[in-house]
Order: structure tokens, then sequence, then C-alpha cells
């Protein structure tokens, strides 16, 4: 039976179209309720974040996957299904496989490798598991999916390399002092871009921090947020001796930090380092600041440059990134393509068994009383006996099921062996682990 997708993502429909058909945490159950219903879908995951919608289904046939999830879609959008044919992508089989598996190691994402991803799709397969829309194949595609993710982010560091100005602030203040811990840090401004670098920052290690801005009640807000202190704009000097990090971003036309200034509280802290980090465009630090004593000025193209470097490197980590997917993904599919012959395992074992059972029983009453000694013997005989002749031929049909070969000698297994007659049910299929295919 195959596996489906079908989804929309950033690089395919435009934000009006992603949020018509994204899925709350509300609306999941009810989601997976109606998908579900459908009798040719037998498990489900809907993933669903701001950038993307994506379901996917392990199905009895595609096309009528397809056009259950595209019902779905239409049931929860309430846009016509021909305008969310054209912004959706439908993939099967590996292609769904390697869709899935790169999503979650952030090769598909807006920032190359970026983290939050594999959380989402964690969060999203748990969901689904609580709402009962998974089986076996969803949850080993899914468990997969979240392993070679984590694999491919350990082995090549794709996310660990900043690519945002914020971030790229924290990662130059981290190779200046070594250790962020117990620094202080000074913000000059109270905008979006303050608080994101505060947030990386103190997500680092930094323990104090002083908000200044031409509007007080701004710099309160901001520092309450962060549990630090705001200082009116023209007392900012006086404060400034005891931050080790000073970060200036606000929407001046002028220079609002000055050379002198900051000469004098140089002078008034001997020894004192401080590094300055200019974010603003017009720039807010005069230039002569980064010639003094004891400061190490960057501006905004030198946290560009830190950026560019660092999305190079992450390119360079998608290569490797994307050798451990495709691994991955062969080792999911050889134990797919796998499965189809544990139901002709599990009934030829069956057929051993009965015959065994069948002939002990006849053995035993015409050799009239036997210790129990005995019995233990003959049967022990009846289990080697049959055991050894069933490995062989299990044993090779489950090599040949990784093969074009496999369906071939599955139907000669079960018309030499007459399984097809038993009306023997299968037994669940085996785990990834036990058809001995590494997981990570």
């Amino acid at each position: 039976m195959p596996i489906i997708a079908v989804g929309v993502n950033h690089k395919t429909a435009p934000v009006e179209i992603r949020e018509k058909i994204s899925f709350s945490q509300g609306s999941l159950q009810e989601a997976y309720v109606k998908l579900l219903a459908n009798p040719v879908v037998q498990g489900s995951v809907i993933i669903s974040t701001c950038n993307r919608t994506e379901i996917y289904a392990h199905v009895l046939e595609v096309e009528a996957g397809f056009d259950a999830a595209i019902n779905l879609l239409k049931q929860k959008s309430g846009v016509k299904p021909a305008l969310i044919k054209k912004y959706t992508y439908f993939l099967t089989g590996k292609k769904t496989v390697q869709h899935l598996f790169r999503v979650t190691a952030g090769l598909d994402s807006m920032l190359l490798g970026e983290k939050q991803i594999q959380g989402q799709v964690k969060e999203a397969y748990q969901s689904a598991q609580k709402h009962k829309a998974t089986d076996k194949v969803i949850n080993t595609l899914f468990m997969q999916a979240i392993a070679a993710g984590k694999r491919a982010r350990t082995e090549t560091g794709i996310d660990r390399h900043a690519v945002s100005i914020s971030y790229a602030a924290v990662e130059l203040a981290k190779q200046f002092y070594g250790s962020l811990n117990g620094k202080s840090i000074m913000v000059i401004g109270a905008g979006k871009m303050s608080e994101l670098a505060v947030k990386h920052l103190l997500a680092n290690g930094i323990s104090g921090v002083i908000v200044s801005n031409r509007s007080y009640e701004r710099a309160s807000c901001l520092a309450r947020q962060f549990k630090g202190q705001a200082v009116k704009f023209d007392e900012l000097y006086m404060h400034m001796g005891s931050a080790d990090i000073v970060i200036s971003c606000t929407a001046a036309s002028h220079f609002v930090v000055h050379t002198e200034k900051v000469q004098q509280v140089l002078a008034a802290n001997p020894g004192k380092r401080i590094m300055m980090i200019d974010i603003a465009v017009p720039r807010d630090i005069e230039p002569g600041v980064g010639a003094l004593p004891g400061v190490t000025l960057y501006d905004i193209d030198d946290l560009q440059n830190v950026v560019d470097s660092n999305k190079m490197k992450r390119e360079q980590s998608a290569v490797f990134a994307e050798a451990i997917i495709e691994e991955q993904v062969e080792q999911f599919l050889d134990w797919l393509d796998s499965q189809f012959v544990i139901p002709t395992v599990t009934a030829l074992k069956r057929r051993g068994e009965k015959i065994k059972e069948k002939e002990l029983k006849r053995a035993f009453n015409r050799l009239g009383d036997l210790t129990n000694h005995d019995r233990k013997v003959i049967g022990s005989l009846a289990n080697s006996i049959i055991n050894q002749l069933l490995h062989t031929p299990i044993k090779q049909l489950k090599e040949y099921a990784l093969t074009e070969k496999g369906p071939v000698y599955t139907d000669a297994i079960n018309k030499l062996f007459c399984l097809e007659e038993t009306g023997q049910e299968a037994t669940e299929p085996d785990s990834f682990d036990e058809i001995q295919l590494n997981r990570i």
C-alpha cells in the first residue's frame, strides 16, 4: 500500500492560500475524524506551520488518497478544489519519503537548516498519535524521519551557523569573550531587532540587561520583559560603564553614541573592555569609538559578512546532509518493501506449526505410554526439523523482498505450500528493528 503526501508550502502558495488551509491544534481532531472516515486512508499525520500544510497518509490506492486529502482541505478552507490543486504538490512513494525526511532536516525550509521544523514535525506526529490517526507504516515513517533529521544536524552541524543579523551579534560576542556567562548588555533602542538580540544573548548566558531609549516607556516595557533595568536616554553614559556589550539599533538619522562621551566612560572605568555592535542604518555609533583603547566596534556590514559566511557554511553542510537523508530514505524503503512478504512468512510458519502438532499427536497416540522426558525429546526433535526446514526459505524470501523478484518468489511460496488456501490471517508486520535495519 502506497504512502502519499499532499501539501502547500512557502515555495508553492502565497500566504493568503496557506493561511486558509492551515490547521490549528483545536481543528486537528475533527480533521483526522473526517480523513480516517474514508476507508482508503489507513493512517495519517498532518503537519501545519506558518510556511506549510502537508497531509501524509498511508492509503490503499493513490488517486483515492489524493482525493481524500483534497476534500479535507476544501472542507477546511472553503477554497475550490481547482484552486487548491493549483498551489498543491502531490507526492507518492519514494518522493514522499524523501520530502518528509528533507523537511525534518530543515533542507526544505526558508532558512536552510532551521531547528524549529524538527520539533514541529515531532509535535505533529505526537498529535496524530494522540488522535489515534497513525498506523504501523506511518509510525515507522515519522520515527525514522525524526531520527534522520537529528542525525543530519548532529553529523553536519548545519544549524550551528548564525544566519540572522541578531544572532550574528551573539556569535561575535561569544567569539570576543569566549563565554557570555555573567556578562551584562546595554541595549540602545527598543525595537524588534534589539529585542531579538537580547533574547539570543540571554539564551547564551547574559545575566544583566540595561535598556535605554528616547521613549522611556518603551525602554521600561522591554526591560520588564527581560527582568532588566530601564534608563533614561540622557543618562545612558552614566550606566554604560557597567555593561560588557553595547548594542545600538535606533531609528535616529544621526549618531547617538559619541567618541568623546565613551572616552569619558572608559576613563572612569580603568581597564574596562567594551564590545559595541551597531546594527542601525544610518549608523548610531561614531566610527571613532572603535579606535578607543578597550573598545571593539562592529557595524552592520561586519554582521552581514558573518551571516553571508555562515550561509555558505550551511550550504556546504547541506550537501552532506542530503547524502545522510538519502541513506536513511533507502533504509526505510527497504523496510517498506519487505512488508508484503510478512503475511507469507507468518502463514508458512503457521503451516509448519500445524503440521508439527498434527504429527506429534499421531505419534504420541501410536507410542502409547511415554514419560514427560520422552515427550519433550520427541517434541524438541519435531521443532528442530520444522525450524531447520523453514529457516532457509524464510531467510531467502526476506532477502528477495528487497529486489524486483520479491513478488515472484512470494507468489511461488504461496502456491507451493498452498498458503493462499489456508485462510490464516497474518500477524502485525515486523518492526523496523526486526529486519535488522539500523535506526539512528
